[in-house]
């Protein structure tokens, strides 16, 4: 089991200083949030858009601040199970973990329309935008999550099966979903986007967030069949399948595909500014 070997080698905290650690987790959001401006910047330039560099560093604050507040929160209303109404001052503890993907996303369309309203941006561009680069934050987060031994899969004799410390299951080998989900939600949505928005003119307004949504549903519905449920949520609705993340990445397909349908007929060119 050649992972296995690379992931018992592996160690959650890059680098200490004194009684100050950094950890990858933080370092992961951090290059996620830098190279996903990177994406939005040479997109936009390759569109022949005009988005100035004080806007972009407006706007990837907004969002920053929308996906850590959003995907904290949504991961208190979703996975909580009333756990932080007994302890509300848990919802603080960041360092203790508990994100949710799909209240980072409410949160970062949330952050990136508060920006664009402020600046007199088009929030269908910016969004647009923002879904080419956000593959990009969801690969460094996953390979965070297999670091830090978290979010791991089903009992597996695959080749590339992990022996996770901290399952609680015994010595048994998982597989890594937290790389299944780097490959499908980071990588091949990244290529897919990128492949869409080398075209010059660009496609109408919604075609890259709808795509996004779409791929990241379905990718996220797939996996979930060999990754374990968080262990305070289980299964729902008494199968031995279904969990909450498919409950909640289903109406992204729906949504994603709706936006694509909305942005063919409406047809709407790419501008950033209104």
């Amino acid at each position: 089991m050649w992972l296995n070997e690379l992931y018992h080698q592996l160690d959650p905290i890059a680098f200490a200083v004194g009684p100050f650690a950094v950890r990858w987790y933080g370092l992961a959001y951090l290059a996620g949030f830098v190279l996903g401006a990177v994406v939005i910047w040479r997109t936009q330039n390759r569109w022949g858009l005009d988005l100035s560099m004080d806007d972009l560093i407006s706007l990837i604050t907004g969002i920053s601040m929308g996906i850590i507040l959003g995907g904290r929160l949504g991961y208190v209303i979703f996975y909580g199970k009333g756990y932080y109404l007994a302890h509300p001052l848990s919802i603080l503890a960041l360092y203790e973990g508990g994100m949710s993907f799909h209240g980072g996303l409410i949160g970062a369309a949330v952050g990136a329309y508060v920006v664009c309203r402020q600046l007199g941006m088009d929030f269908a561009t910016i969004a647009d935008l923002t879904a080419c680069g956000g593959p990009v934050g969801l690969f460094f987060g996953r390979c965070a999550n297999f670091v830090n031994g978290e979010l791991w899969g089903k009992e597996t004799d695959l080749p590339w099966g992990v022996m996770f410390d901290n399952t609680g299951g015994g010595a048994v080998f998982r597989h890594p979903s937290q790389l299944y989900e780097a490959l499908l939600e980071g990588v091949v949505i990244f290529l897919v986007l990128w492949a869409l928005a080398r075209r010059v003119p660009p496609r109408p307004q919604g075609t890259f967030l709808g795509a996004f949504l779409v791929l990241y549903g379905c990718f996220r519905f797939l996996i979930e069949f060999v990754r374990l449920p968080d262990a305070q949520m289980g299964y729902l609705l008494g199968t031995n399948w279904l969990t909450m993340g498919q409950c909640l990445s289903l109406p992204l397909v729906v949504v994603g595909v709706g936006l694509i349908w909305y942005a063919t007929r409406r047809n709407a060119p790419q501008r950033i500014y209104l």
